[in-house]
């Protein structure tokens, strides 16, 4: 029995029957698309449980086709790119992305975040609903409120803030928060937390000015607090 059905964009052929054929040896069922202007209808009629996305695409480029499926899904997508620098500058654009691959790469890394990416859109009812202080997060419906007012956050933003809401006070190292919200090891994410944390602080702000709820502990890390 397939683990899921993974949409591979990317037109590069070799990349693409390299992830295809990795895909399918850990049980996964994979499509292959090589243009962008094909994705949104792909996506409505064959709904496939997590798209792999590359930037750089005939048709229309990876960062559009991201912006248009946002528009009506929630499919967890794994952006590819060619340029390390670039991850700063997507992070900043909000697209709605859940993790970010830089070329080249291992397959196997690949799978990893694929299983580590749907192992997190499946929480259990339980757990589904965090509060902390004024904070209210749902993960069923991946909202999350301040004072009852909504606070838009993109995926890993909700990811990290639940993260650090479920844990109020501690304090956490950058490798703490990469494997705690992208669920595996991966040397070189932990300068993206950094990104998330500055963007994060200042949505809060924006509704809490005279609050300084997440701290950045000197040589430590990261602390939530409401207290």
């Amino acid at each position: 029995m397939a683990e899921g059905h993974i949409l591979i964009v990317e037109d590069e052929e070799k990349i693409a029957s390299l992830l295809k054929d990795y895909l399918e040896k850990s049980g996964y069922r994979a499509s292959m698309l090589d243009r962008g202007d094909g994705v949104v209808s792909f996506v409505k009629n064959k709904a496939p449980d997590l798209i792999l996305l590359d930037i750089m695409l005939p048709g229309m480029d990876g960062m559009e086709v991201c912006r248009e499926i946002r528009k009506f899904s929630r499919v967890p997508i794994i952006m590819i790119t060619a340029k390390v620098e670039e991850i700063d500058r997507l992070l900043g654009l909000e697209l709605g992305a859940d993790d970010y691959v830089c070329k080249p790469f291992s397959p196997r890394e690949v799978v990893a975040r694929v299983k580590a990416v749907l192992r997190r859109i499946n929480p259990s009812t339980e757990e589904s609903i965090i509060s902390a202080g004024p904070f209210v997060l749902n993960e069923e419906t991946h909202q999350a409120t301040v004072d009852g007012r909504e606070l838009k956050l993109t995926p890993s933003e909700f990811k990290l803030l639940k993260v650090m809401m479920s844990h109020q006070n501690r304090v956490f190292s950058r490798n703490d928060l990469v494997n705690l919200v992208q669920g595996y090891e991966f040397e070189g994410y932990d300068r993206t937390i950094d990104t998330h944390i500055k963007n994060l602080r200042k949505k809060i702000a924006a509704m809490l000015p005279e609050n300084e709820i997440i701290t950045s502990i000197y040589g430590e890390g990261y602390k939530f607090s409401v207290d």
